[in-house]
């Protein structure tokens, strides 16, 4: 059975929610989320309009009336009633991965469309500086540098670097336990740096931060408790400043740039879909677009024809 969700002129809370996932998880710029939140405050004041009590009583008929209401009532362009779209089909389709609802009543709206952006990608010697960036004379530099190198080593997403138990980890093998989306799990491997990094925490740093507690979870804050992915954000943003790269860069990036790398270096598209923990091989293959992208850059700039 539906849990009741809030009213439209509650929905506060689950905006704030929502638009907290897609800065840590999604890692989209400031000026993506607030039209993402101009988008859903428009369609609150729908919801509110039609005297819709409940999120889940949203039908797929009503989709035309949001339009049309767009159009008249709000004057927006085209453009931007789609983009309005494709952010509720993000919004509820996070909700059931929350669990807030049992049903997705966007589900049946066929995808638009758009114009994708495609991901920010960090360069190898960009990355590599970061990853030098932390300052291993001190305990959490140690616990910063494991977590950075994790996070390349292995594409892992910010929720399952934060969610990563001490019995996930084997060194011995090089390989790690990551519980994605869906609670599913998936093994990947990691290097030589990264096993070293994590092994030196493990070892000099976790059990000073631990004091005691019976805490399975790997990486923990200054006080011992289990860090959020909000604390893993921060750190990211901090030591990517002052490595000195742009400011849009977030845990995301790395998991971007570490399948952009592997698939360079010539590793074929089902083992990085299988890494990435994606369901479908189409999510794996924008970083296909990436290396496209990047070869038609080389050839405009080498070949004497071009």
């Amino acid at each position: 059975m539906d849990k009741e969700l809030t009213r439209p002129n509650d929905v506060a809370g689950q905006v704030e929610s929502f638009l907290n996932y897609l800065i840590v998880e999604c890692g989209l710029s400031d000026n993506t989320i607030k039209a993402y939140k101009s988008d859903l405050h428009n369609f609150s004041e729908f919801l509110e309009d039609r005297g819709i009590k409940r999120f889940q009583d949203l039908r797929a008929s009503m989709i035309i009336d949001y339009i049309e209401w767009g159009k008249k009532e709000k004057r927006l362009s085209e453009n931007s009633i789609s983009r309005g779209l494709v952010t509720m089909k993000m919004f509820y389709k996070y909700m059931v991965m929350e669990g807030k609802i049992s049903k997705n009543p966007m589900s049946s709206i066929s995808s638009l469309k758009l114009q994708k952006r495609l991901p920010e990608v960090l360069h190898y010697k960009a990355v590599e500086k970061m990853l030098q960036t932390p300052n291993c004379n001190e305990k959490l530099g140690i616990r910063d540098k494991a977590i950075l190198e994790l996070m390349y080593a292995t594409g892992a997403r910010v929720s399952e670097v934060a969610s990563v138990k001490v019995s996930w980890v084997s060194l011995d093998y090089g390989y790690i336990r990551c519980q994605g989306k869906g609670s599913k799990q998936r093994l990947v491997p990691i290097g030589a740096k990264a096993i070293n990094s994590v092994k030196k925490y493990l070892e000099e740093v976790r059990p000073s931060l631990i004091k005691g507690k019976d805490d399975e979870t790997l990486f923990l804050s200054r006080t011992g408790k289990k860090l959020r992915r909000e604390n893993i954000w921060e750190l990211v943003k901090k030591y990517a400043d002052r490595a000195e790269i742009q400011p849009n860069i977030s845990p995301h990036t790395l998991r971007h740039s570490f399948a952009t790398h592997l698939l360079e270096g010539g590793a074929d598209l089902r083992s990085v879909q299988e890494m990435l923990g994606h369901v479908n091989i189409s999510t794996t293959q924008i970083y296909t677009h990436i290396d496209r992208k990047r070869l038609k850059s080389i050839h405009q700039k080498y070949h004497p024809r071009a």
